[in-house]
């Protein structure tokens, strides 16, 4: 299958031109290279198309709660969001502390068929931060990511136990930097504490160490000093954190919370320079109940892209190919795919928005079971048009 003049945006390329898939494979790309009558014309110039995008960091509640969420309606939600692959943390009920329901999970998703699903185990059993006798059982890169999504790790020994295990199995440790010391009296240095004493430890040791949701610019500071180092040390940034202040959204609740304008100038500067690798949304499904009790946590998979284009790439801070960069190509490179640029042999993942077209966020319009999200009636720029699964068209109204 031909779709023809259209742009197309990676990382490394920007032009109006042809592309072909068979088999959910990328075959042809190029300028005016397209002859089949049966080619699907694009006669919007406004459209583009792009090489879907990867997620780093959701949760799905599957199993446990899937009242707010499941592996069915999260796909959904990933698709219309343009997402086609996500990794999902491990705090559901069971908690994917064994490979067994990391498998379970995978399979199911897998059998659902709709997007790519790579489930984290946890750090910790049941995410205690105590006992982690189950990584020592580890295959070499038998996983590729563990992560206490949701707590940090506060004893040190044992942190500095799971950077000895996780170098010598090859696998990344995300880190949820939140010191539970200070986290009832001064979330901004929780993160930051913990973000330094991580850091302090992996120097140690070595390996992969990846922070989830930075929110603060003295923990982005720190990460890319370690950088410049020479140590092995990323990061992602959310959407909701580089689009609002807590201030202009009320101080909704997430974790970590919004912060101020200084530390969303710092987190668009280092998604420019490139010590934040990947936008991740950090989707987190509750019910309105469960917000009102005070659970943090926001949907993020379906408006990632509308916010992130609208406060980036329309304000100038990015070009278009470098948010490809942080939302397809690099996650998708993390989570080993062949996705992430649009070139021959790469998987035919694509999401095709309207640039130009405005998109009001409304609570019935959610493919996610639940609404929880501050942005509620916001208008934005980027309306998705249609995902591209393999070759299957996904065409949103």
């Amino acid at each position: 299958m031909w779709i023809k003049n259209i742009r197309l945006v990676d990382d490394i390329q920007d032009f109006m031109g042809d592309i072909e898939f068979e088999n959910g494979i990328i075959t042809q790309i190029g300028q005016n290279i397209c002859s089949d009558p049966d080619a699907v014309e694009m006669k919007n110039k406004d459209l583009v198309l792009f090489p879907a995008f990867t997620d780093l960091h959701v949760h799905f509640r599957d199993p446990g709660f899937t009242y707010k969420e499941d592996l069915h309606s999260g796909s959904r939600a990933a698709l219309k969001g343009g997402y086609t692959a996500v990794n999902l943390m491990p705090n559901t009920n069971p908690i994917a502390s064994s490979l067994e329901i990391v498998r379970d999970v995978e399979s199911r998703a897998k059998e659902i068929g709709l997007i790519t699903v790579n489930q984290t185990l946890s750090m910790t059993k049941n995410l205690k931060g105590v006992d982690y006798e189950h990584l020592k059982a580890l295959k070499n890169s038998e996983v590729l990511f563990v992560t206490d999504d949701g707590k940090g790790v506060n004893d040190d020994a044992v942190m500095l136990e799971i950077f000895k295990i996780c170098k010598e199995k090859n696998v990344t440790i995300m880190c949820h930097a939140e010191d539970s010391k200070f986290s009832k009296t001064d979330m901004r240095i929780a993160e930051n504490n913990m973000t330094y004493r991580d850091i302090e430890l992996f120097k140690q040791i070595g390996g992969h160490l990846h922070f989830c949701h930075v929110s603060t610019k003295e923990a982005i500071e720190a990460i890319q000093k370690a950088q410049e180092e020479g140590h092995n040390v990323t990061c992602e940034v959310t959407p909701h954190h580089i689009f609002a202040t807590g201030d202009e959204v009320n101080h909704y609740r997430v974790n970590p919370p919004f912060r101020e304008q200084e530390d969303i100038d710092a987190l668009i500067k280092a998604l420019k320079n490139g010590v934040a690798c990947a936008i991740a949304t950090d989707h987190a499904p509750h019910t309105l109940d469960e917000k009102a009790a005070g659970a943090p946590g926001m949907i993020g998979l379906e408006l990632a892209f509308p916010l992130c284009y609208t406060k980036l790439v329309k304000n100038g801070s990015l070009t278009l190919q470098e948010l490809v960069k942080v939302m397809s190509t690099n996650p998708s490179q993390m989570m080993k795919l062949n996705k992430g640029r649009l070139e021959v042999g790469k998987d035919a993942d694509f999401a095709i928005f309207d640039l130009n077209r405005e998109v009001t966020f409304f609570e019935d319009q959610f493919e996610s079971k639940s609404v929880n999200t501050p942005f509620i009636n916001y208008t934005v720029l980027g309306k998705i048009v249609s995902t591209i699964r393999k070759g299957v068209f996904f065409n949103w109204n």
